[in-house]
């Protein structure tokens, strides 16, 4: 059984992390913001949590499987990111880049429920790499008639 303080740990570092993420969204006015990337994240990881709770649980009087409900969560958060995709104005698409983050989120909050902090902290800064530096990349690149100040225009963000 983990302890009270590292359950506490754990779950803080996911709204610490996803906090980040989705205050990049926040600031770039985008539809899932900060509160709904913390929430994501945060979820994801009680979940994590709550599926190594019941094994530890039951281990010994049944086979259960740790991944069963962290699998569960993917699939879930597909659904939830495909709500933030939509199409605008004939073939311009816009939410992909935030049903991703919130993809990323979630697997954040599973990596920091399952304790498996380096690749959460990692993921974090390459994900703020992207969000952050990569759309001036992409301005220069395509030009600002391509990104015109949407998000995720014709499907390359």
């Amino acid at each position: 059984m983990l302890a009270d303080s590292q359950i506490v740990f754990r779950l803080s570092l996911s709204v610490i992390l996803s906090g980040l993420i989705g205050l990049e969204r926040q600031i770039t006015r985008r539809t899932a913001g900060l509160r709904t990337h913390i929430l994501v994240c945060l979820g994801s990881c009680l979940m994590m949590l709550t599926s190594l709770y019941v094994f530890d649980i039951y281990k010994d009087l049944t086979s259960v499987d740790p991944a069963r409900i962290a699998a569960n969560v993917i699939t879930g958060i597909g659904f939830l990111g495909a709500g933030a995709i939509l199409r605008d104005r004939g073939d311009r698409i816009t939410g992909l880049t935030t049903a991703a983050s919130l993809w990323v989120v979630a697997g954040l909050g599973l990596a920091v429920g399952i304790g498996f902090y380096t690749a959460a902290l990692v993921t974090t800064v390459l994900t703020l790499i992207v969000l952050f530096f990569l759309r001036t990349a992409e301005k220069k690149i395509f030009g600002k008639e391509h990104h015109s100040g949407g998000e995720d225009t014709n499907g390359l963000s």
